[in-house]
């Protein structure tokens, strides 16, 4: 049976954690999350001043990972669905002081409100794989990517090589759910979620495939830490 991610049910899910939403990705990953995003905005480093958008943005950290890689120079927009969590983003963006730069806004991925041809970067970190319609959001990240612009998909894959893939498999699906639904006093199966969805969504170079199909080109992916997650950058 395919995981339900009707936009209903996925944005009360993650409105139910988003006061522990940041705490419980670090504890879990081990810190290893701030690792990823920090490679992110490296290989898909912002130039010039046209703006950036995080999209699924969630609490903004990879929107503010972006503002801090343009040297706090470069407009950034973070969009999500689910409004509790941006209120913790606009939060860290008080404390940063970064308010004329980094905006918060709600929007759904599958109908983002903006023109054809905004932005330079537009790029998603683990929030994908919960679009009720991957090949729209795709569509949509292309449609608002400027002309030689780039889309960047950060997102949790499955590592291919034994006997980590086991291993990590076995951790995924069994353990890591129970450490997140105690220690985030959950019921609505959030981190049960987790390794369904993951499990469930495409990843090397089927999503690669998909990305190109939704018009983009050059699509190159870079898995991490033993492709744990992985990083697809495709140029419009």
């Amino acid at each position: 049976m395919a995981v339900d991610k009707s936009g209903d049910r996925v944005r009360n899910m993650f409105a139910g954690i988003a006061h522990k939403y940041d705490r419980m990705n670090h504890l879990l990953s081990m810190n290893v999350d701030k690792y990823w995003r920090w490679r992110t905005v490296r290989i898909v480093a912002p130039s010039g001043n046209q703006p950036i958008l995080d999209v699924c943005t969630g609490t903004g950290d990879l929107a503010l990972a972006f503002w801090k890689a343009s040297d706090k120079q470069t407009k950034i927009v973070a969009s999500d669905f689910c409004f509790p969590m941006l209120e913790i983003g606009m939060q860290k963006k008080q404390r940063l002081g970064c308010n004329g730069q980094v905006t918060f806004l709600e929007a759904d991925a599958q109908q983002l409100p903006f023109d054809d041809n905004q932005f330079q970067i537009v790029s998603v970190a683990f929030g994908l794989r919960n679009v009720s319609d991957t090949d729209q959001g795709l569509r949509e990240m292309t449609r608002v990517c400027a002309s030689g612009g780039r889309v960047a998909v950060l997102e949790f894959s499955m590592p291919e090589w034994q006997p980590f893939k086991a291993i990590y498999g076995w951790y995924f699906r069994n353990v890591l759910p129970k450490i997140g639904q105690w220690l985030a006093r959950n019921d609505d199966a959030a981190y049960s979620y987790l390794p369904e969805s993951v499990g469930e969504f495409p990843y090397g170079q089927a999503l690669a495939d998909r990305m190109q199909r939704a018009g983009l080109q050059q699509v190159k992916y870079y898995p991490l830490t033993g492709g744990i997650a992985t990083l697809y950058v495709g140029q419009k």
